[in-house]
């Protein structure tokens, strides 16, 4: 019983949602003062989670480009293509969804009846050392470059950071990204944001998540005929990443705990993971 519960405490998934239901059950009671003390924990702990971003981008991409070795050049190029191809479809498919769906539904704003969020009683500003697009094209330069000039120590080195930042993965962003999700979703209790816009939340909700499987069946199911692996071997890792997603709104948020979550499927290469991945997350 006792190794049970302590599964599903440890689940990522179960400490995910959980931080959801608190998180709204503290906005929906809290008062001004509650609220103007949450608001600097929200605002640092995004700050350390959008801090650690570029590092992750650029930890991950750049040893795994020097681990395809002749490959990478050819990789980026398809990666980009499949990128570009699948924006397309997919932004087709929301854009026919959305104008024959939506305005079947009575969606108006409701800003009128929001409370006014309290000022910030603290403020504590981290910037990144780089931003997420300067982290993408550092590390395909510097990955390309070490492949072209054979700089073993470097390349040694940069495997080393790599462990480094998986490291700063499981200590610092996915012990601190349900306490986010916790505050985040405060806020938006208090101000009113979930109970006043809970309906239309739900249907813009329903019809995302149907062209999001929609989508992403045609996706792994044509990676799963290309490899000849079973796409669920994947697919069933993806609770975590897609509950942090719809946390904190980011998809660059959740890349610690898509590379943590994949981790566990048998299928993935750890090399295309940590090159596909931090990509992916942020061109696609």
């Amino acid at each position: 019983m006792k190794t049970l519960l302590f599964r599903i405490i440890s689940n990522t998934s179960f400490r995910l949602f959980l931080s959801v239901i608190v998180g709204s059950l503290i906005g929906a009671v809290a008062n001004e003062t509650v609220i103007s003390t949450i608001l600097p924990i929200k605002h640092v702990l995004g700050q350390i989670i959008f801090f650690l971003i570029p590092l992750l981008i650029f930890g991950f991409i750049t040893p795994s480009i020097t681990r395809l070795r002749r490959d990478a050049s050819k990789l980026l190029g398809v990666s980009l293509l499949l990128a570009y191809v699948s924006c397309l479809g997919s932004a087709t498919l929301a854009a026919v969804v959305g104008y024959n769906f939506i305005p079947l539904f009575d969606i108006a704003p409701e800003t009128e009846n929001l409370k006014d969020i309290p000022e910030m009683i603290f403020r504590l500003d981290i910037p990144p050392l780089m931003s997420v697009l300067s982290a993408l094209i550092l590390a395909f330069m510097l990955g390309l470059s070490l492949i072209w000039t054979k700089s073993e120590k470097i390349e040694g080195a940069l495997y080393e950071f790599q462990n480094i930042v998986f490291t700063m993965v499981k200590k610092f962003l996915l012990p601190i990204l349900p306490l986010f999700i916790a505050t985040n979703f405060s806020v938006l209790a208090y101000e009113g944001a979930l109970a006043s816009r809970l309906p239309v939340f739900f249907i813009i909700l329903l019809i995302t998540l149907l062209c999001h499987i929609t989508w992403m069946t045609v996706l792994y199911s044509s990676a799963g005929i290309y490899s000849g692996k079973n796409p669920w071997q994947v697919l069933k890792y993806y609770g975590p990443v897609m509950l942090t997603a719809l946390g904190t709104q980011s998809s660059a948020a959740s890349l610690g705990v898509a590379i943590e979550q994949t981790k566990k499927s048998p299928v993935l290469r750890s090399d295309i993971r940590n090159f596909a991945i931090p990509l992916f997350g942020n061109i696609h």
